[in-house]
């Protein structure tokens, strides 16, 4: 399957592997917000740490904003393959199109990892254009 059109960074299987351990070890020790309304109240209070979104949602406008207002608030997002898989590493029983966790626990180590290995795929994927003009992929 391609990538949407919100996938603005392709992420290696091992870090969205790593982001779904993440979510199970923060779900049991410290607090994870389930779906995209969950995701965008925990972003816009600026509570979120971390935003996981599934790349498999249809029809994609449910989930467009949120890279948007997570580059806005300054908080890392991921891609994940598998909205079920996201539901199921949040420990619900119905697949989940976003997960944001709040409070790491003992997964912050993760957390951490996570975000710098985020930080690198961006800054190698993104170009910076002049002012006045959005940032693009590059080929």
């Amino acid at each position: 399957m391609p990538n949407p059109h919100y996938a603005t960074f392709e992420v290696p299987e091992e870090l969205s592997k790593a982001t779904l351990e993440a979510i199970r070890i923060a779900r049991t020790s410290g607090k994870v917000k389930k779906g995209v309304n969950e995701s965008i109240k925990s972003i816009e209070r600026g509570q979120a740490k971390l935003v996981a979104i599934a790349k498999d949602v249809d029809p994609p406008e449910i989930v467009v904003v949120l890279p948007a207002i997570s580059d806005e608030r300054k908080i890392p997002y991921v891609f994940v393959p598998s909205k079920r898989d996201l539901g199921e590493a949040a420990g619900i029983n119905v697949p989940s199109a976003a997960v944001t966790i709040e409070e790491p626990g003992e997964a912050k180590s993760y957390v951490e990892e996570i975000t710098k290995k985020i930080n690198e795929i961006r800054s190698t994927t993104l170009t910076t254009l002049p002012p006045g003009k959005s940032e693009t992929r590059t080929k």
